[in-house]
């Protein structure tokens, strides 16, 4: 472990000696509501396939561990935390540090998260790892580490988490012996290699052809959230998850619209001349198990991979939405908070399905707009720099709305109104402000939230509650759109910097209706029992 870690375990083995437990840690952790991770669809299943998932299981556990080495290091320190509240809230968050809180130390005498956790020595500077050549330091695989001379080298994935990698490569092996389907044991298979060999595209294209698995078992270092310093270094996570395969099916049409709709695009036409794929799935799961890094903090509730945009280029990308889970946090979170800030009036709107379509339609965005910058400065991720993730999330936030309203207006989703679809999406965001603006996700929910207070898309009555003006809305929908697109294809890493410092903040205004929701008790977010 690294000596910032260090220091921070020595902290917390100072709170491991308090007699008693904290009362406000306790009362952080019950903002969490407990939600039984199960689903009917395990009853479909045949004893062959059961038995596959029990495997597949302990191959998440394993991921799971990998993931404590990578955020924080000695997870028996955080175990062996004598008070019960900090024990449990520093294990929801995979150590001290709050994630909904702006990354905040909860324990006393913690110090600040290093910004690249264990990717990088946590010594490192800027302008150190700047000067450092070498083609692989910014390797989605790659660790930095120093040589005894103290200078830098990389690492690649296979050799520094070795150990671990070779048990989960041992329970899939295992799971492929079993499975019966070609599809999820070519995948499996391909899987396996790209953890020996940190080449993770022959893998992903395996999964895209995956297409009739009633088991799916996403696990890999996929995303770059939690390095904070540069946004380079992947994490691990695992999903196992149940094919609900009635709810899918009714999905299949949008796939081969994907081409249309990015004609449809709110901007000129310079920015939408990439062609998604059509081999593309939208498909609905029930989410049984989670590992790593999509455990840590708040919970998944979509998934948009794979991540290389060579696979987007060539297959499109898979969209799988949790339903079990976003079932979840519309009931216990959204339902409440909206009946707390929107007026009565407009209540009405908040719709389980318009969240439904909302999230599904987010991960189709994530698919659009371009890929490459209009004006010869590389991809888009490159152009962007560490604003990638927060601009490609608020495109996927509005983007995501404006395809169901348009969808709604062409008549291929029924059921819903715009009303709902706004309302629904408005009260969503809310949900979201309390994870903090901290997080890739929080700046891109905090850019959207202010566009739209600032072009009066929403007001507050005399009580407080929010008065929606739908017509606004709508514009404000396509002209936030048009602007974050148009950020995104020029590349412009300057506007999005200070656009961001200036426009992802929580005022006062919204900080006392989060105030306000959390007095009332209602759920931050959701925690898992895994009761299968």
């Amino acid at each position: 472990m690294r000596k910032s870690l260090i220091l921070a375990a020595a902290a917390i083995a100072v709170a491991a000696c308090a007699p008693k437990e904290d009362a406000a840690l306790r009362a952080k952790v019950n903002e969490y509501a407990v939600v039984e991770m199960t689903s009917p669809l395990l009853e479909q299943l045949t004893p062959q396939e059961r038995e596959i998932v029990d495997i597949l299981r302990l191959a998440a556990v394993e991921c799971d561990n990998l993931f404590w080495l990578q955020t924080y290091g000695d997870k028996s320190e955080i175990e062996a935390i004598e008070d019960p509240a900090a024990r449990d809230f520093a294990m929801l968050h995979y150590g001290p540090w709050d994630r909904l809180d702006a990354n905040n130390p909860f324990i006393e005498g913690v110090g600040a998260k290093p910004l690249g956790c264990n990717y990088y020595p946590q010594d490192i500077t800027a302008e150190e790892f700047a000067a450092f050549d070498d083609p692989d330091k910014l390797s989605l695989y790659t660790v930095i580490r120093r040589n005894e001379d103290g200078s830098l080298k990389t690492v690649w994935y296979r050799d520094e988490y070795k150990e671990h990698l070779d048990k989960i490569i041992g329970y899939m092996e295992q799971a492929i012996a079993l499975s019966d389907n070609e599809g999820f044991k070519t995948y499996l298979t391909e899987r396996i290699k790209a953890f020996r060999t940190d080449d993770y595209l022959a893998s992903d294209l395996a999964w895209m052809d995956m297409k009739d698995s009633r088991i799916d078992f996403v696990v890999g270092p996929i995303e770059n959230y939690d390095d904070k310093f540069n946004e380079a270094k992947a994490s691990y996570e695992a999903f196992i998850l149940l094919k609900d395969e009635k709810r899918s099916a009714e999905l299949e049409k949008f796939v081969s619209m994907l081409p249309y709709l990015q004609t449809q695009l709110p901007c000129d036409p310079k920015y939408k001349t990439f062609v998604p794929g059509t081999s593309s799935d939208l498909n609905v799961y029930d989410a049984i198990f989670y590992a790593g890094d999509c455990n840590a903090g708040s919970k998944t509730i979509a998934i948009n991979l794979p991540n290389d945009e060579r696979v987007h280029a060539a297959k499109g990308a898979r969209r799988l939405q949790l339903k079990n889970s976003m079932d979840a946090k519309f009931n216990k979170i959204v339902i409440p908070i909206g009946q707390a800030l929107i007026e009565p009036a407009q209540q009405q709107y908040l719709n389980a399905d318009a969240f439904f379509w909302n999230v599904t339609f987010h991960e189709v965005a994530h698919g659009l707009g371009v890929k490459q910058t209009i004006n010869g400065k590389g991809t888009v991720d490159q152009a962007m720099g560490d604003q990638k993730t927060s601009w490609e999330e608020a495109k996927a936030d509005i983007v995501g709305l404006y395809l169901v309203n348009t969808l709604i207006d062409m008549g291929e989703i029924t059921g819903i109104s715009k009303e709902e679809s706004i309302t629904t999406f408005i009260g969503g965001i809310v949900r979201s402000v309390r994870f903090g603006a901290a997080s890739s996700h929080g700046k891109a929910n905090m850019m959207c939230y202010n566009y739209m207070e600032e072009h009066k898309a929403f007001t507050r009555n005399e009580d407080g509650t929010y008065h929606i003006d739908f017509e606004k809305a709508l514009e404000c929908v396509n002209s936030w759109a048009e602007l974050v697109l148009t950020t995104q294809g020029d590349g412009n890493y300057e506007f999005a910097k200070a656009y961001a410092a200036e426009h992802a903040n929580i005022g006062e205004a919204l900080a006392a209706d989060v105030a306000k929701v959390n007095a009332l008790g209602i759920p931050r977010d959701i925690r898992f029992d895994f009761v299968w």
